[in-house]
């Protein structure tokens, strides 16, 4: 897999839209904004930080980790969620 980064134009006088970069979530291609972190990227697939875990890059990165965690260009992500039932 290439890795990408986007450019964004400018948005104002003085402005710019933030850069994204190209990551797989579960396999799928997904753009996100550079600089999220893996607990930016839960919110935003608004997903339930208590039902989910995370792999980064064949990695398990632990729920308190997450905050600190950023997703580089190219990075592998699966975001697996548990699911009750009986």
């Amino acid at each position: 897999m290439i890795a990408e980064r986007g450019c964004q134009p400018s948005v104002g006088f003085g402005e710019t839209a933030p850069l994204t970069i190209l990551v797989q979530v579960n396999g799928e291609e997904r753009r996100i904004r550079e600089g999220q972190t893996i607990a930016d990227l839960i919110r935003v697939m608004d997903l339930d930080p208590e039902q989910v875990a995370v792999e980064l890059d064949r990695r398990i990165v632990k729920r308190a980790h997450w905050p600190g965690t950023n997703v580089s260009a190219g990075s592998q992500l699966e975001i697996v969620q548990f699911v009750g039932g009986g």
